[in-house]
């Protein structure tokens, strides 16, 4: 029988992602640090679940914030408040959309129907352009491919959850 998950919780058995973004956001470890503790946790994740025999792997569930945000990133759909100028969007505008920073607001949070996640609004107009400006979903689907024999399928989870 084939067999498949959506998602697998993403902050580590001992909230890793967690104190590795802390350390990030307050400017104790770089970016490469936090890229680190993320690929080794996505990694774990990959072969937990190809020893488990799942037989196709989702790639792309995995996220910094939330994948609402990853996917407003991914389609470059920026506000103008946080003067992206184009091209790969990076942590800073990444977070600075999350987070806001000392100079712009962050976007809005909303709950997600009556439960306790919440999720960026992504702020849409018929000003906004569209471009691909996040290559998170092909870099993942390309590391799963690689964690994971040649046995198993990975699959893109591009707009899951």
């Amino acid at each position: 029988m084939a067999s498949h998950i959506v998602g697998y919780p993403r902050m580590g058995p001992k909230r890793e992602l967690k104190f590795a973004l802390e350390s990030f956001w307050d400017g104790k470890s770089s970016a490469e640090d936090l890229e680190k503790v993320a690929a080794d946790l996505r990694a774990s994740i990959w072969k937990q679940m190809s020893e488990a025999g799942i037989k196709y792997i989702p790639s792309n569930t995995f996220s910094y914030y939330d994948q609402v945000l990853d996917t407003t990133a991914m389609l470059g759909a920026v506000p103008d408040r946080y003067s992206w100028t184009g091209g790969e969007i990076g942590h800073s505008t990444y977070f600075s959309m999350a987070r806001g920073n000392a100079t712009v607001p962050a976007m809005e949070m909303t709950k997600w129907f009556d439960t306790n996640y919440h999720f960026i609004v992504p702020e849409l107009s018929p000003a906004t352009k569209f471009s691909y400006a996040s290559h998170k979903a092909v870099s993942e689907y390309k590391e799963a491919k690689a964690v994971c024999s040649f046995t198993h399928s990975i699959v893109s989870a591009s707009f899951s959850q």
